[in-house]
């Protein structure tokens, strides 16, 4: 990932509704929800939640796919590794032990 690519990303979750969309969408990997459904569970109506699930999609944190008249929505969880990873990667200065309290919060048990 690149600068570019990051700040598109991070720009694009500097929004709480597109952040909270976001965040859902992870909830629910790896079947993922349809458009309305987002909308629903949020409470913001779907014309409005189309426009932020398209800027989500142009930063590349979430794929689309058509199901008959349905478009339902997953997140894109290799983007958001390679965005944590670009993050931190040169986190604490390259003394691994600083960042172990990190790497601890983002390991699952």
């Amino acid at each position: 990932m690149d600068n570019d690519s990051a700040i598109r990303a991070l720009g694009a979750l500097a929004q709480s509704t597109r952040l909270d969309a976001f965040r859902l969408l992870v909830r629910h990997e790896p079947e993922g929800l349809a458009a309305g459904d987002v909308a629903k569970s949020l409470d913001v109506p779907q014309n409005t939640m189309s426009v932020h699930l398209a800027t989500l999609a142009r930063a590349g944190l979430i794929q689309s796919e058509r199901r008959s008249r349905v478009i339902n929505y997953r997140a894109d969880l290799e983007r958001l590794k390679l965005l944590t990873l670009f993050l931190v990667k040169d986190c604490c200065g390259g003394n691994a032990e600083l960042c172990a309290p990190l790497i601890a919060e983002l390991t699952p048990c």
